[in-house]
């Protein structure tokens, strides 16, 4: 008898759980889906108090979502907090490291923005976004040479993309490769007639 107390017991505590964690998922759900109502209106002080109203320090989701708010809201030093929160839960995700990335470069943290490239290309070598990305950032400093590396990888995956290709155009032409820039050059040009970038390049080149 004290065996089917004890089974009965442990049964109702299982029910129980189950049906909070259900109501969480239910309340989750319901605040997720009118914060992208209030998101596309532009309201995102309001889309930010649904998620809060829901908040869960330990929820991947919730920190994830309140990040892409606050920067959103220009408030980028919460969205920095909740980006990382993010990423101390789900330590190899990319999408929190693409997201934290948002505030850091609006905040100038350049070289955290860096870091943080660096090290989703330490475990996807070949991901195009950290790639391009990290190229236009050694471009503006001028640091060519640098910037070639990360251009040539993305064009080397996709040989016939407008981005990477116009870029790596550039690179090389400003390293003084002015033979393999015209080629890129040209290249673009087949992507994309008329190209004022393309042409402008071109005609520097004599």
């Amino acid at each position: 008898m004290e065996f089917l107390r004890k089974l009965t017991s442990i049964f109702s505590l299982l029910l129980i759980t189950n049906f909070v964690f259900a109501q969480d998922f239910s309340a989750m759900q319901k605040a997720f889906s009118e914060s992208y109502v209030l998101e596309k209106n532009k309201n995102y002080d309001d889309a930010i108090k649904k998620i809060k109203a829901v908040f869960d320090n330990d929820s991947y989701e919730v920190n994830l979502r309140l990040g892409w708010l606050e920067y959103s809201a220009k408030n980028y030093t919460e969205s920095q907090t909740h980006y990382a929160r993010a990423l101390e839960l789900m330590p190899y995700s990319e999408e929190a490291k693409f997201g934290l990335i948002y505030p850091k470069a609006a905040l100038g943290k350049w070289a955290d923005v860096i870091n943080l490239y660096n090290s989703v290309l330490t475990n996807s070598p070949n991901n195009t976004l950290a790639n391009y990305r990290l190229g236009l950032i050694y471009y503006n400093r001028k640091d060519y040479s640098k910037a070639l590396v990360y251009f040539k990888k993305v064009v080397d995956l996709y040989p016939f993309d407008y981005d990477a290709l116009i870029m790596y155009a550039w690179t090389s032409f400003q390293i003084g490769k002015t033979r393999e820039a015209k080629v890129l050059f040209n290249k673009v040009l087949m992507l994309s007639p008329s190209d004022e970038s393309a042409l402008e390049g071109l005609g520097l080149i004599k």
